[in-house]
């Protein structure tokens, strides 16, 4: 049983030498071992790949959350999606709220999660994504961008809303979203409400057609907050005050004497 479930193990590596020579080796001590660092270390170089490739470089984590500062948000409905069940269901998840309320840094979060439980993920901002679509030289060129955009499991277009963009790359979003609609989930942040988006995507025609397939079958989230980052640079500003008084020389009251 133990020599089979090895085999079973080699065949999932493709270790075709091993396998090939297996009525020889099988009874080997060593063989167990190598197996299990191969295991390891593809598992190890495949979680490099996929943290690299998901571009979601530095974040905060969820754990150093203040969920007593927004005055809305739904921290049972967020901490149920870390559990990653809505990428089985392939559910659209839409975080909407004010500037620096921590969209960005949920949604980086979510992305982590799935990637630590085998998932790819992808993390781009809407700019970003605009800017390499529109600049792609060809067809061929354009399709490749596109399939690198519709192919990971978890895709999350950040800060949809801060800027407005043309009607070619609103028809490549919409391109996109619809290859993946009800198949693999899409992750928007957006600072504002669907009502708002025609002021995103001046004059094109397919704005209600992308929201349709993003807000079916999803999970839209409100959050309502001041800044948090405005509250942590002032928070910071406090303490570098008062740093300075600390360091700062204590004053001599005393008057010399004649």
């Amino acid at each position: 049983m133990k020599t089979n479930l090895l085999l079973q193990r080699a065949t999932e590596l493709k270790l075709h030498g091993m396998i090939t020579h297996w009525d020889e080796i099988c009874e080997a001590e060593w063989i167990e071992p190598l197996i299990t660092w191969e295991e390891t270390e593809r598992a190890h170089r495949s979680l490099e790949r996929r943290l690299t490739s998901s571009h979601i470089k530095r974040f905060k984590p969820l754990a150093q959350f203040d969920w007593n500062w927004p005055k809305q948000i739904d921290r049972a409905a967020i901490e149920e999606l870390m559990r990653l069940a809505f990428i089985k269901e392939s559910t659209n998840l839409i975080f909407c709220g004010p500037n620096g309320v921590g969209k960005s840094m949920i949604g980086k979060n979510i992305c982590h999660q799935s990637i630590m439980h085998g998932h790819t993920a992808l993390f781009v901002t809407a700019a970003e994504m605009s800017s390499d679509l529109t600049s792609s030289d060809g067809d061929n060129a354009l399709q490749r961008r596109i399939k690198y955009y519709v192919n990971p499991e978890i895709l999350c277009i950040d800060e949809v809303g801060y800027l407005s963009y043309t009607n070619r790359f609103a028809d490549l979003l919409f391109d996109i979203v619809s290859q993946r609609y009800q198949t693999k989930p899409t992750l928007i942040t957006t600072n504002k409400p669907f009502a708002e988006w025609g002021e995103i995507f001046p004059n094109a025609s397919c704005v209600v057609s992308i929201i349709d397939r993003l807000v079916h079958n999803s999970e839209i989230i409100s959050i309502d907050a001041e800044s948090y980052r405005l509250k942590e640079s002032k928070e910071q500003a406090v303490k570098r005050q008062e740093a300075r008084k600390k360091r700062a020389p204590k004053s001599d009251n005393k008057q010399s004497e004649a």
